[in-house]
């Protein structure tokens, strides 16, 4: 790296780390109005609210959200402000192409993304887990799902399981039924009035149980009110609540997604997203840093106000794309992947647009 790039890469962090200590101000501030009646409601403690929701679980994640967009603002204002100081021109005047000189920013976004991807994968689902019991507690618990009804699951290859409802708290279900298949002919089916999960044996005991197990022209029946089995399901298979796969580690979201391929529980596609945009979304840092240096490296008339409304503009939109997307593939039946991926390509293919129109 030469002078000209250290100088560059320097402007980069410095004013990107300054706009993330913003947004943490800003986001800190809004959310505690938005917060502060279920805070006192639910008697959430001052450290607690600080420390363990703050501190350790929503300002990670909000951060981790809003990287890319951080990012590209915090590029467009030192760019904007450097091509409006006549800097860019003579460095450009000097020898050094325009693509030589995106060299520096390139290192920067690959910093960011590469921290991104690492913060996806080992640290957010960690500190999202902190977030999601706070909220759970002291934000909105009556979101969480402790009564849920009407499960149907494959629990293996020849197995199918349905729970008429489920609760969480007790880890107890009622109306259970089991049916087992060798090939396409049933050969046993259990009803039982409740199914009970142990957590010290980690086995499920059936209470009121009838078992009618069939042997080609034979038929024999069982009745007992209880029996201990193992079957592959825990009650954390039956939670559900808001935000609960991005608290999950990604080897436990990995193990969640072979079993759902399984069971058919009409999750799948959560999971997916949920995967997809743990790996896709830091990649969007390097493609709007293109796009901001190809927006703000030209001096125009109105300073740097404009191409700062403009980037703004830009931001919000590509976090509005990403939502319609996401929707899609939730609702609409669009593959997670295509979800994920539509919008970050639609931008590269903008970016790579600029930056040929760009100054040289």
């Amino acid at each position: 790296m030469n002078i000209i790039d250290r100088y560059i890469f320097k402007k980069y962090m410095t004013t990107f780390l300054f706009t993330v200590a913003v947004f943490i101000v800003v986001i800190v501030i809004f959310d505690i109005s938005e917060k502060l009646d279920d805070f006192l409601k639910n008697k959430a403690s001052f450290a607690q609210v600080l420390f363990q929701y703050y501190a350790l679980g929503s300002v990670p994640f909000f951060l981790n959200m809003l990287t890319p967009l951080i990012n590209f603002i915090a590029v467009i204002f030192f760019t904007s402000k450097m091509a409006d100081q006549t800097e860019i021109v003579p460095i450009l005047n000097g020898g050094m192409s325009f693509n030589r000189m995106l060299r520096p920013y390139m290192l920067g976004a690959i910093v960011i993304a590469a921290f991104t991807l690492v913060s996806n994968l080992y640290i957010l689902p960690f500190t999202n887990k902190v977030k999601v019991n706070f909220e759970n507690v002291y934000v909105k618990p009556h979101k969480i799902s402790t009564d849920t009804r009407a499960t149907h699951m494959q629990i293996d290859s020849n197995t199918y399981v349905y729970i008429d409802n489920f609760d969480t708290k007790t880890a107890i279900g009622y109306s259970f039924v089991m049916e087992k298949f060798n090939g396409n002919e049933l050969s046993e089916k259990m009803m039982a009035d409740r199914i009970t999960w142990d957590s010290v044996s980690n086995k499920w005991r059936i209470e009121n149980y009838t078992n009618r197990i069939v042997d080609g022209l034979t038929e024999t029946m069982e009745k007992g009110e209880t029996r201990d089995t193992t079957l592959d399901m825990k009650p954390q298979d039956f939670e559900v609540y808001e935000n609960i796969f991005t608290a999950m580690t990604t080897k436990e979201l990995e193990s969640r997604i072979m079993k759902e391929e399984t069971r058919g529980t009409g999750m799948m596609t959560d999971l997916l997203l949920e995967k997809y945009k743990r790996w896709v979304h830091p990649f969007s840092v390097i493609i709007l840093t293109l796009m901001a240096v190809a927006l703000s490296s030209k001096k125009v008339r109105g300073g740097i106000g404009l191409s700062l409304g403009i980037g703004i503009g830009l931001s919000f939109t590509f976090l509005v794309f990403n939502q319609f997307s996401t929707m899609f593939a939730l609702k609409g039946g669009l593959p997670p992947l295509l979800a994920v991926i539509i919008p970050s390509f639609t931008f590269l293919v903008l970016a790579l647009i600029l930056l040929k129109k760009a100054p040289k």
